[in-house]
């Protein structure tokens, strides 16, 4: 990439969304990292912001760049049977790993209230639109079109992507930074054999809507949120301080 200046402008978008994936706590929106968040109206449009301000630089390098759908990625694919059978294939086994993670970590399925089920589908499809846009699509492909060998690539989309998503934080289930890795790796390869994000983007948005049902949280299964009910059972066995116990032997 020659250093024009509409090409420094694209690369400074880039590097926007990329330090956006990792401020997402910031905004509410981070994976597995929000447990403590207040929650209300300020932390709805906070979370509305980063996915508005994401897709809006998705966007911008999209009208910037020469060719954003041959060497970005950002289309869905070709040929469109092989993204629709891998976009399947791939979503039933993130669904097939969503429930067998809860079912492990939990010994039952914590389905979520149905009142929260709009704001987990549209952080699935949001969060994976963004994700895939970013990393599968324009990151690696700028790395692509800069020379790196495939697998690379790749590699170095997933690890980045991994630790942008904080799971390798202490505390974090490392069951989900496995996942998050195996989303990078599968889904950058994926997108290289098909010349689109159009499969690993059904796959990442299933994947995370089936983790938001298995477990009933919105992609937050951090240890803290995972036994907040067990924490409120065992409190509600404890008497108020100062009570005891009253013996046979006692006050007679």
């Amino acid at each position: 990439m020659t250093l024009t200046l509409e090409n420094l402008i694209i690369l400074a978008v880039v590097g926007l969304l990329l330090l956006l994936r990792f401020d997402a706590a910031r905004f509410g929106a981070a994976d597995y990292d929000d447990e403590e968040s207040p929650g209300g109206m300020r932390t709805r449009l906070g979370r509305l912001s980063w996915y508005l301000f994401g897709v809006f630089l998705i966007v911008v390098v999209y009208f910037l760049y020469p060719q954003p759908l041959s060497e970005l990625h950002l289309q869905m694919g070709d040929p469109r049977l092989l993204v629709f059978v891998a976009g399947v294939g791939l979503a039933l086994i993130g669904m097939a790993y969503a429930a067998l993670y809860a079912w492990w970590r939990y010994g039952e399925f914590k389905f979520p209230p149905i009142r929260l089920y709009p704001a987990g589908i549209l952080n699935a499809l949001a969060t994976a639109f963004i994700d895939e846009a970013t990393w599968r699509g324009i990151l690696m492909g700028l790395l692509l079109a800069s020379h790196w060998p495939v697998w690379g690539a790749i590699a170095f989309q997933a690890v980045l992507y991994a630790l942008a998503t904080r799971l390798g934080s202490p505390g974090r289930p490392r069951a989900m930074l496995w996942l998050s890795l195996a989303i990078g790796i599968v889904g950058g390869w994926i997108t290289v054999v098909t010349g689109g994000i159009g499969a690993i983007l059904v796959a990442h948005a299933v994947t995370r809507f089936a983790i938001f049902v298995a477990t009933g949280h919105a992609g937050q299964v951090t240890p803290s949120a995972a036994f907040d009910e067990d924490v409120v059972e065992e409190d509600s066995k404890i008497t108020p301080q100062g009570w005891e116990v009253v013996g046979e032997n006692q006050g007679r």
